[in-house]
């Protein structure tokens, strides 16, 4: 009889809990139906630009899976590769075929080089072998020097979200922000407060992990380590605002890691984690929405392709842009707490 009251007890407590039943039955089906949009299309198909290329190359390489496009010249054609339209520009030099691979994401650049081993030298049964030069990058850059940029930004806005949401929910549930809103204070000196505090140790956090990871782990780098900083500095405080934000829709610390398949999860799928290729038009728009698809992106740029403050002024905008927005949505929530 005992053990059959405490079942219909965490039974019944279940069912009053419709966001723990969310998280039990609707969060997995959620992460799977992301899996499947991401991964269930086609696989990489490698964008060569051409300048020149005789017909007989061209259609060798028409046979391959290679998506192939015809540029007048060669500028205009390195121009697109910059710009990372383009995966690789072929062209001739002196009669012989030269390669030159964007080089920032090691798996496009070996589809590119698989497309020509399929290809054989008119003269010889033998794979065709240009010369091949990288923009960005260099021969033989690991998986980890691709997406490393991209995991400096992720760990630092995960946890320092966890700490945000637990830490801020533990204020209200202790009686600390009660009592605090009691006092005259305003709303926005409250969250001011809160952020200048834990954004000490968030910065110590963001700051320890780039240094880490770029001189002991030897990530791969070419731009300023300082830029690297900014940009995650920017990417906690989006975590921090964005984390005691939806602590105030929360009541126990469990509740805020509910937040984690609803928040987090999507962040690593449209961060630049996973190629994007296959997914759907319509989908791939959900990255404009997600803070940690911008600092990803300005974070490979500095790393990978050696960019200034002016190349990442977009995504530090935004970010910025961010950041700003929880933190008024942050003020307006507090006007559950007390009327100022």
């Amino acid at each position: 009889m005992r053990v059959r009251a405490l079942t219909v007890r965490i039974f019944r407590q279940f069912i009053r809990d419709k966001r723990t039943l969310a998280l039990l039955f609707v969060a997995p089906l959620f992460i799977m139906t992301l899996v499947y949009f991401i991964f269930g299309g086609g696989g990489t198909v490698p964008k060569i630009g051409t300048v020149g290329v005789p017909e007989p190359l061209m259609s060798a390489l028409s046979a391959t899976k290679a998506e192939l496009l015809p540029y007048q010249t060669a500028d205009e054609a390195r121009r697109d590769l910059d710009r990372r339209k383009l995966d690789a520009v072929l062209s001739l030099t002196e009669g012989k075929p030269a390669l030159l691979l964007e080089g920032s994401d090691p798996s496009r650049s070996r589809a590119v080089l698989l497309a020509f081993a399929a290809v054989r030298a008119p003269s010889a049964d033998s794979p065709m072998q240009p010369e091949v030069t990288y923009l960005h990058g260099k021969p033989g850059m690991s998986s980890f020097d691709s997406f490393g940029p991209v995991m400096i930004g992720f760990f630092s806005f995960f946890f320092v979200f966890l700490l945000a949401g637990v830490a801020f929910l533990r204020e209200r549930t202790t009686g600390t922000m009660e009592r605090l809103m009691a006092t005259p204070i305003r709303r926005y000196e409250v969250v001011l407060g809160y952020l200048s505090g834990f954004g000490l140790f968030a910065i110590v956090q963001a700051a320890l992990i780039a240094v880490f990871a770029v001189y002991v782990l030897g990530m791969y780098m070419t731009g300023s380590i300082w830029l690297i900083l900014l940009v995650n500095l920017l990417l906690t405080l989006t975590a921090l605002t964005l984390g005691t934000l939806l602590s105030a829709f929360a009541s126990s610390e469990f509740q805020i890691i509910q937040f984690v398949p609803l928040v987090i999860v999507p962040q690593a799928f449209f961060s630049g984690l996973f190629p994007l290729d296959g997914m759907s038009p319509w989908l791939h728009k959900l990255t404009y929405l997600m803070p940690l698809y911008y600092g990803g992106d300005a974070l490979r740029d500095i790393m990978i392709r050696g960019a200034g403050f002016a190349g990442i002024s977009t995504d530090v905008g935004v970010l910025f842009v961010f950041s700003l927005l929880f933190a008024a949505l942050n003020v307006a929530a507090l006007k559950k707490q007390r009327a100022i």
